[in-house]
């Protein structure tokens, strides 16, 4: 058989279908197991609970697992058998975010060994790479024999393949060409089992020529005890053990596009190096971040938690970071989602939010792309980093379809601000946010509102933070028609010029601060009469193509509570709807009322429950004065989340009514570690204490601050205001509750109002 031999990189590559390599049979079960998830920077791994990937999306079987880094995934299958069987499994766990620790035991081996004689711990790890160590020990009183394999394998296809996306054509998966192969001509059979050299450490090599010409590899290297044989893309260890002794297996995957590594983080050499590395880190970041305690155990898991998990989603583009949106699906930088965790989190750390800000406008608009739906000024929506984006199968280079990302974006800039009176950083960006707020008014032009309707043909129908197909729904469940203009995203707007017009008038441009302020006046007049429904003293979810109401009962006004736009009486209407029991389900307030047609307790956004929407809603109410109702909405959050795994805060879950008996019921899919979601416990915090920074004027106002009942004392350390450092103590007696201030590192001045 003549062989098609590629050079690439010094090397030589064949086609994998003129190589074919023995298979080793997966004995993995076919039934829906539960995932662990790791996150490091732009790495995650999705394993079953055995630490296993069960194969590629072509065996129809955990085809949403997978090791990936760019949007690609670099494994396909990670498989541990002990004798060709699956170990019994005795305990894992992924607590810790970046590493994940499996322990199981041995089933019988026919003849040779009892079972549940043989322990095996492994430990994977996420640092630039994946590592792992396999320790093998035998609990019996006599020595055995077995063989123990682990099988790899690669398909690098893109996440949006993963995701159920249809492509008509693929680049080549790749057999490296052992260096002692002299002649083109190959018996397959004579690579089919080859023993390991003796010394040097062993290899292997899974390879794809992408259709852009990239090669991506993912090179597997064994260290400590080399395997005996490799079949394949499988190691096997013929092992012997003596009574009680322990053997160590490890490996390091590094994932490589033309040479260079994938990843941002550079993969040291072993499994240790790269815990210390990452432990290292992340003790580095929560000393510089705000301290978050209380007297209750449960709710400081939570927090602690919470803190990780922003470590964890902190991800590198270019010079910064910035939170990605959520693992698996959105695990790159977002907009909306990383904006509004930014948000969220300035009371943690208002670092995220400057760098937030700082990438946001490196990507900002310059040209008008119907394709990528870019328009100067405008703030992208999401940005990604695979084949089908490198090959331009899809817009993501990135893509703009967003409607409320660029006001947000403007609201960041001035909250910002408020928390760290950094001019430097309000000066760099300030021509930025001269360019959003005129792609804002830009698209004001034509009806005063702004609205959004799709442009690229691999663009989303809905742009605004319920983005799903079927949710912008009249009160007869029936879809809106034409471009939509969103409630929340006009009280962004309005929030925006009403705050941008305040730093405005510091710079001296009063001409921009008069006009902004008069439009942001005549904005709330007439949201306030185009949007209002009499018949339901509610507000709509937006208005349709033809400028009517989009007459649905919707969590989205809730966001509009404590940006200023409602007249008060209308406000005060909007948080008394929300609270009724179509709405509330005694964890949260839903997307979508019970009593419309389209509802779903299942759906993504018509009738499931988000914390984020949630935490936002929390927020206006305080903002009203409603304080008990606002508590009631953190209440059903925060017990919702004590029922998670690892007490971490999903993406969403379904809309099920609460009762005495029930859980929270899960949403099959949801992204968990997702960053708004985290988000929301920081921002309850912020609900709970309620802290107006106003850094520039050398000011913090804590105004009625108010613990729920569960809570006696709450603690904040080393929380930042400008350049102040402040320790803050709370305590509950009955139902007031009373702040100290602790400790004071700066002049900062700060005023405590009940």
């Amino acid at each position: 058989m003549t062989l098609d031999i590629i050079e690439l990189d010094g090397r030589k590559f064949v086609p994998a279908d003129q190589l074919p390599l023995p298979e080793w049979a997966g004995v993995l079960n076919d039934r829906p197991q539960p995932v662990l998830t790791l996150k490091d920077d732009d790495m995650f791994l999705l394993t079953d609970t055995f630490g296993n990937i069960g194969g590629s999306a072509d065996d129809g079987r955990n085809s949403s697992m997978g090791l990936f880094c760019n949007d690609t995934r670099f494994l396909s299958r990670l498989e541990l058998q002990i004798d060709g069987r699956s170990p019994i499994l005795l305990s894992s766990t992924a607590e810790k975010g970046f590493a994940l620790s499996v322990l199981c035991t041995n089933p019988r081996l026919d003849e040779k060994v009892s079972a549940e004689n043989i322990g095996i711990k492994r430990e994977l790890v996420l640092n630039g790479g994946l590592f792992e160590e396999i320790e093998i020990s035998n609990y019996s009183t006599e020595a055995v024999s077995f063989e123990l394999s682990v099988s790899f394998d690669a398909d690098f296809i893109d996440l949006f393949e993963v995701r159920g996306c249809d492509r008509p054509q693929r680049g080549q998966l790749l057999r490296q060409l052992p260096h002692d192969l002299a002649s083109p001509d190959l018996d397959p059979e004579h690579r089919s089992t080859s023993r390991a050299s003796e010394g040097a450490p062993v290899e292997l090599v899974l390879a794809y020529l992408g259709l852009d010409n990239a090669l991506l590899e993912s090179r597997i290297q064994f260290l400590h005890h080399q395997p005996d044989f490799l079949k394949g893309y499988t190691a096997i260890w013929h092992l012997q053990l003596e009574s009680h002794e322990t053997k160590l297996l490890s490996y390091r995957l590094q994932m490589l596009s033309n040479g260079r590594s994938v990843s941002n983080v550079d993969a040291p050499r072993t499994l240790g190096q790269a815990k210390a590395a990452e432990f290292m880190e992340e003790q580095a970041w929560q000393q510089q971040v705000t301290q978050i305690r209380s007297d209750k155990s449960t709710f400081d898991r939570v927090i602690e938690r919470s803190e990780q998990d922003v470590y964890l989603l902190r991800q590198t583009f270019g010079k910064g970071k910035a939170l990605s949106a959520g693992v698996p699906w959105f695990s790159t930088l977002f907009g909306r989602d990383s904006i509004i965790a930014a948000s969220q989190t300035l009371l943690l750390d208002p670092q995220i939010a400057r760098e937030t800000l700082t990438i946001l406008a490196y990507y900002q608009g310059k040209v008008e792309d119907e394709w990528r739906e870019e328009q100067p000024g405008k703030i992208l929506h999401e940005i990604r980093f695979g084949e089908m984006a490198r090959c331009q199968e899809v817009p993501h280079t990135p893509y703009y379809g967003t409607v409320d990302a660029t006001p947000l974006w403007l609201m960041l800039y001035a909250e910002y601000f408020s928390w760290t009176a950094d001019y430097e950083t309000l000066d760099r960006l300030w021509g930025n946010a001269i360019a959003a707020m005129d792609w804002v008014d830009c698209n004001l032009k034509e009806t005063g509102y702004l609205s959004y309707a799709r442009k690229s043909k691999r663009g989303l129908d809905n742009q605004g933070w319920k983005d799903s197909g079927n949710c912008i729904v009249n009160r007869k469940g029936q879809l809106a028609l034409g471009a939509i203009t969103l409630c929340e995203v006009q009280g962004y707007v309005y929030a925006a010029k009403v705050r941008l017009s305040q730093i405005a008038r510091m710079k001296k441009r009063i001409d921009l601060a008069d006009r902004w302020e008069e439009e942001a006046r005549d904005l709330k007049i007439r949201f306030n009469r185009d949007f209002w429904m009499d018949d339901q003293d509610f507000c709509a979810l937006a208005l349709d193509g033809d400028g009517k109401h989009v007459d649905s009962i919707t969590s989205n006004p809730g966001h509009c509570l404590n940006l200023g736009i409602f007249t008060p009486e209308r406000a005060y209407s909007v948080a008394e709807r929300l609270r009724a029991p179509d709405m509330f389900n005694g964890w949260g307030i839903r997307t979508l009322s019970k009593s419309s047609p389209a509802y779903n307790p299942m759906g993504y956004h018509i009738g499931s429950v988000w914390p984020h929407d949630n935490a936002m809603i929390a927020i206006g109410l305080r903002s009203l004065g409603l304080i008990d109702q606002a508590l009631e909405v953190c209440k059903g959050l925060l017990d919702m989340t004590r029922y998670q795994p690892y007490q971490r805060p999903p993406e969403l879950f379904c809309g099920y009514d609460r009762t005495d008996d029930n859980e929270p019921v899960q949403y099959p899919v949801a992204c968990s570690p997702q960053a708004w979601a985290t988000g929301s416990i920081f921002q309850l915090v912020h609900m709970i204490v309620n802290l107006v920074p106003d850094a520039p004027g050398n000011n913090l106002r804590i105004i009625d601050p108010a613990l729920p009942e569960s809570i006696n004392r709450l603690g904040l350390r080393n929380l930042r205001v400008g350049s102040t450092l402040l320790d803050l103590e709370f305590e509950r007696s009955g139902s007031s509750t009373a702040c100290r201030v602790s400790k004071k590192r700066g002049n900062l001045r700060v005023v405590i109002e009940a």
